[in-house]
């Protein structure tokens, strides 16, 4: 098993975790990206928009899966939340996400 096995199957383990305690899945790309496709219940607020939300983002006492089109924004969303006591996991691009989902 490589490293890269390793991480998605970390990766999909805590996604499923997360799914499994009432995870709210929050997309972070902007709102464009969002309103072209998105995952269907998900919550749209763009990274750039994440600083002004996070007061809301605590009140709702649940864990988030992150998601974006890459990885890439939903990755430093993810340590954004984390910093501010938000329990959260990366959950990579939506496309894949909603697969797993």
């Amino acid at each position: 098993m490589g490293l890269l096995d390793f991480m998605f199957r970390r990766q999909r383990r805590d996604i499923m975790d997360f799914k499994s305690r009432g995870a709210i899945i929050l997309d972070v790309r902007s709102k464009k990206e969002y309103k072209e496709n998105h995952i269907l219940g998900s919550e749209n607020i763009p990274a750039s928009d994440l600083q002004q939300h996070i007061k809301k983002l605590k009140t709702t006492q649940k864990p988030f899966i992150v998601c974006c089109a890459s990885g890439v924004r939903s990755a430093k969303a993810v340590k954004y939340l984390l910093i501010n006591g938000i329990e959260a996991t990366n959950g990579g691009s939506y496309q894949n996400l909603q697969k797993l989902l």
